[in-house]
């Protein structure tokens, strides 16, 4: 399983014109999930993305988590995360887990988000066509993969 964590000022997620999700201060994730991916990556990185200290304290170094200044979050589901690059200029999407073991796994990443943070999770729509806004804060932005913990 594989994130994109950007820390946000503002997020938003339309789809048909329509806004989905909208948060102030916290973290937009793009995450991507492959065949492999178990409840240990979902648990693994759902524990990492809530306490990672990428937040300023009082004295404006990132020193604080999600959970220490109680941001929100926005998840979008991104197969384009695995795409391998190195024959031609396609990208090749085979490592990407099909909707059939991808959703399941996508829902499970979202509830156990909101168990680790205690608070709701706002998402986009599995596989819809998202336009997605940000106003990255800082920047920061951080690529986690749950298969390189050790």
């Amino acid at each position: 399983m594989k994130a994109v964590i950007q820390r946000v000022s503002s997020a938003s997620v339309t789809i048909d014109s329509k806004i989905v999700a909208d948060i102030q201060k916290g973290l937009l994730v793009l995450v991507g999930i492959e065949d492999a991916d178990t409840q240990e990556d979902i648990n693994w990185l759902c524990q990492k993305i809530a306490n990672l200290r990428i937040f300023g304290d009082e004295n404006e170094v990132m020193n604080l988590s999600l959970k220490d200044v109680d941001g929100d979050v926005i998840v979008v589901s991104q197969f384009t995360l695995h795409a391998l690059t190195k024959k031609g200029n396609r990208p090749s999407y085979i490592k990407a887990a099909k909707p059939e073991i991808a959703i399941p796994i996508y829902e499970n990443f979202v509830q156990q988000l909101e168990t680790e943070l205690g608070k709701k999770v706002q998402t986009g729509s599995f596989g819809a066509d998202m336009k997605v806004l940000l106003l990255n804060d800082g920047p920061v932005t951080i690529v986690i993969d749950s298969k390189n913990k050790g």
